[in-house]
C-alpha cells in the first residue's frame, strides 16, 4: 500500500536491509515496530517491500520525530536485535521530501 503524505516538505527515513536466516522473533518484532511508530507524534506512515533486499521508507513530519522514534526504548531493543540475530547489513538514510506527485487510476 502507498502512504498517503501530506503535501511537502516532510522527511523520509529509508531502511534498505540484507537478512540473515534467522527468523525467530522477527515477524512480531517487525510488525511491532510498525504499530509502535504508527503511535508516534509526527508520524505519517510506512511503505515497504521485500525480496533479497528489504526496504522500509516511514515518513516523518521533522527531524525531530524521527530523533525520537530512534530513541524509543522498544525501537533501540529491536535494532539491537537487529545488528546481532536479524540482518548482514543495513543503510539507513534520511531525506527531506520537496516535491511529490502521483497517479491513481480510478475503478
Amino acid at each position: 500500500m502507498i502512504a498517503k503524505t501530506p503535501k511537502p516538505p516532510y522527511y523520509v527515513v529509508i531502511f534498505s536491509n540484507l537478512r540473515t536466516d534467522d527468523d525467530e522473533n522477527y515477524s512480531d518484532t517487525s510488525d511491532r515496530m510498525l504499530e509502535l511508530a504508527a503511535q508516534q507524534p509526527g508520524y505519517l506512515g510506512v511503505e515497504h517491500a521485500r525480496d533479497e533486499l528489504g526496504i522500509t521508507l516511514s515518513y516523518w513530519a521533522d527531524l525531530e520525530s524521527i530523533r525520537m522514534w530512534k530513541e524509543h526504548s522498544e525501537h533501540v531493543l529491536a535494532r539491537n536485535m537487529g545488528r546481532s540475530r536479524w540482518y548482514k547489513q543495513f543503510m539507513t538514510r534520511i531525506a527531506r521530501v520537496e516535491r511529490d506527485y502521483g497517479f491513481e487510476k480510478e475503478t
